[in-house]
């Protein structure tokens, strides 16, 4: 019976360390961009868009199409970068364990 309970004790503290990581994340900004960076975008660490910037030069009208593919590319590389921000943070609190995300601990 101490093996369950060193077992729920450590859950707990793992749990613990990943809400920490989740708020600590909520305070990240990831950029990502794309076209040479004339377009780029400002993620939170929760995958909120918080800033846009895109270069003057693709404001003409006859551009809006690939404007707008531009800033979607922008979204996605930022995400991509998130994505792998947060997988390397988890890696760091769950000490290398391979959990299935959304794993609430304890059990």
């Amino acid at each position: 019976m101490k093996n369950l309970a060193g077992l729920m004790k450590q859950a707990s503290q793992m749990q613990a360390k990943m809400e920490e990581m989740q708020a600590s994340l909520g305070n990240i900004q990831i950029e990502g961009s794309a076209g040479a960076g004339m377009v780029t975008v400002t993620l939170s660490g929760k995958g909120d868009m918080r800033a846009i910037r895109i270069d003057p030069k693709l404001a003409d009208p006859t551009e809006m199409e690939m404007l707008q593919d531009l800033i979607v590319a922008a979204c996605a590389d930022a995400r991509v970068k998130l994505d792998k921000t947060a997988a390397e943070e988890m890696q760091k609190v769950t000490g290398g364990l391979n959990l299935p995300p959304g794993l609430k601990l304890p059990f």
